[in-house]
């Protein structure tokens, strides 16, 4: 099945992902991909819940990856709302109303879970825009082929684009989100992951935290998302002196073709 494929192309109408556990390449229009998920031991399914999409033309990828506070059946129905939202705005780019329906879900609240963090991404492909949101969860890191550095894509961040017609940005009405956008350059990579990462401790116990993981991301090889992606998990197993990990670990990479 196409499933089954150890490059997973996603076409017309697909959303693909879960809290289950994977290490796969992927395809999306316009991008490159690479996705690792382990839930933590001995669960099958974890609290960091992933979903990508493609639209009908070809045109806008989706990605969304959250961090939730839970196992079991709370979170699985958090991953069953994510994933229609995700099929009902397969074709939009703009991510207000998606966010919006998200951001009631999480206001309801879910027995079993005390709080969700969820960063979403929206990729046009003629043009390189991405359009981003990010409700409470650790801002992803961002390679700048063009100037060969890394940094965070954080909404104050200088690359952010104004006035994109048709795209109303800013806060999001109703919520404590904003929308931005910024532009790709080919051969950028973008990581997103969750706090196992960055919440990782040496065996003194300290923590890796968010500028010891962008050093580490600095020495990281940048000409493929899997490259990148297995580079910067197997820093992060060395800072933990190989120990287990004690949360969910989850990283999706991408990089605009």
């Amino acid at each position: 099945s196409r499933q089954e494929q150890s490059a997973h192309q996603l076409v017309c109408m697909e959303v693909w992902g879960g809290n289950h556990k994977v290490a796969r390449s992927v395809e999306l229009p316009g991008l490159a991909g690479w996705v690792y998920s382990t839930p933590l031991d001995p669960a099958t399914g974890g609290g960091d819940v992933h979903y990508l999409s493609a639209c009908d033309h070809g045109s806008v990828s989706r990605v969304a990856l959250a961090d939730v506070s839970g196992h079991g059946q709370a979170v699985s129905s958090l991953a069953e709302k994510l994933r229609r939202l995700m099929q009902r705005y397969i074709n939009t780019w703009d991510q207000s109303s998606f966010m919006g329906q998200l951001n009631q879900a999480f206001r309801r609240g879910l027995t079993g879970v005390e709080y969700a963090t969820v960063v979403v991404l929206g990729f046009y492909r003629e043009t390189g825009q991405l359009v981003f949101t990010n409700a409470g969860h650790l801002a992803p890191l961002w390679y700048h082929a063009t100037e060969k550095k890394w940094d965070w894509l954080e909404e104050d961040t200088p690359h952010a684009e104004t006035g994109v017609e048709g795209l109303p940005l800013g806060l999001i009405p109703g919520t404590g989100y904003h929308q931005t956008v910024v532009r790709l350059a080919p051969a950028d990579l973008l990581v997103l992951y969750t706090d196992a990462l960055s919440e990782a401790k040496d065996e003194a116990g300290q923590e890796l935290g968010r500028e010891r993981l962008l050093e580490l991301a600095r020495s990281v090889p940048v000409d493929s998302p899997t490259a990148a992606g297995q580079t910067l998990l197997a820093a992060v197993r060395r800072f933990r002196n190989n120990a287990p990990a004690h949360d969910d670990e989850t990283v999706v990479v991408l990089q605009r073709l």
